[in-house]
């Protein structure tokens, strides 16, 4: 009925709750170290010859993936499909607002 304020600890608290931990399930992702998982659903898939150019859309973030034409064909990858996005980094920058 109008706005209201959560203390960024409750939220913290429910956001992890809600989570959906993908590498906790058992199969192939708990044996992978990357921990950054993301559900999501590809919204578009740009092929050529060789590459590919996938885009994604997991929750509030878009990502972009750069792989070969032949693991999107393997992976049947299209608008639509649902995926989870790895994401590998030696560099995280964190920033406050």
């Amino acid at each position: 009925a109008g706005p209201a304020e959560v203390a960024g600890a409750d939220l913290a608290e429910l956001a992890r709750t809600l989570a959906d931990e993908p590498d906790r399930d058992g199969t192939r992702a708990s044996a992978v170290s990357a921990r950054n998982r993301l559900a999501g659903i590809v919204v578009s898939v740009k092929k050529d010859a060789v590459m590919a150019q996938v885009d994604m859309i997991c929750g509030p973030y878009r990502l972009v993936s750069l792989l070969s034409t032949e693991a999107v064909d393997e992976l049947a990858l299209e608008p639509g499909s649902r995926i989870v996005a790895s994401v590998k980094s030696t560099n995280v920058v964190v920033e406050t607002p």
